[in-house]
């Protein structure tokens, strides 16, 4: 399994992209598309017009705006260069009508030269060739449903908070991963509600008994202290600070390398 952070801050970060994650097994899978993530899913060379499956955690737009430009692009593309597969739509509940309004009201977006499916994927397990994608309630927003996401192929596993507070849901999706990617969006010293700090961070990972914690999902506040040392307080394991354009190669039995691509 491969792992690429095409963001790894937020939406005000300036210089990271906002979230969005590619994960590639036997299955190339996008873990949503919020802002410069497309841009950053270019530079890395991967195609993305052989994308058919996007799984988003959350409807804050911080989470999915690219969707926008993404689409675009694979109509234009579809229409004038080539054609590419059917692309399906993953979420919590509520994506299917807001999906269903957002492609009717783009001018265009309607009437893609390609099948375009949105499904509503909680709190279960679906199959997707040799993958296994499973979806977890989380807790972020009293508003919105949100859900973090884990992906197992050929002995591996990866899991994926998306925005999140500490749970007993999300050390559950986390349980034993190879690897855990964290919402690490501030310091001990500046919590925010909604979100996780770096010492939340740890104890998920070192309740989960995960391999590698890689803290993800930055606001400029987070870099302003050891939010590493802050997580290592709990979690003895490995930690990574995620970065843009950064790869993780995940394989069994060795834990996970860091590359760069």
């Amino acid at each position: 399994m491969r792992v690429t952070v095409l963001g790894s801050g937020t939406n005000i970060h300036p210089t990271r992209a906002a979230a969005g994650y590619l994960v590639e097994t036997d299955q190339m899978l996008l873990f949503d598309l919020g802002p410069r993530t497309l841009m950053n899913l270019i530079a890395v060379g991967a195609d993305r017009h052989r994308l058919q499956h996007l799984f988003l955690t959350h409807h804050h737009t911080d989470h999915f705006a690219d969707f926008f430009t993404f689409f675009f692009d694979a109509l234009y593309h579809a229409k004038f260069v080539a054609l590419r597969p059917a692309l399906t739509i993953y979420g919590p509940r509520g994506t299917r009508r807001l999906f269903g309004s957002l492609l009717k009201a783009m001018p265009g977006f309607a009437s893609a030269p390609f099948p375009v499916t949105v499904t509503e994927l909680t709190d279960r397990t679906i199959t997707l060739g040799e993958t296994l994608v499973t979806a977890r309630t989380v807790t972020h927003s009293p508003r919105l449903h949100c859900q973090g996401y884990r992906v197992e192929h050929g002995g591996t596993s990866l899991a994926y908070s998306g925005d999140a507070e500490y749970s007993e849901g999300l050390v559950a999706l986390c349980c034993h991963a190879d690897v855990a990617v964290l919402d690490c969006s501030f310091p001990l010293q500046h919590p925010g509600k909604g979100h996780m700090h770096a010492g939340d961070c740890g104890r998920v990972a070192h309740d989960a008994a995960v391999k590698q914690l890689v803290l993800s999902h930055f606001y400029p506040v987070a870099e302003q202290y050891d939010v590493k040392a802050q997580a290592g307080q709990a979690f003895r394991g490995r930690i990574t600070l995620a970065t843009d354009r950064m790869t993780l190669a995940i394989t069994r039995p060795s834990p996970a390398t860091l590359k760069s691509r």
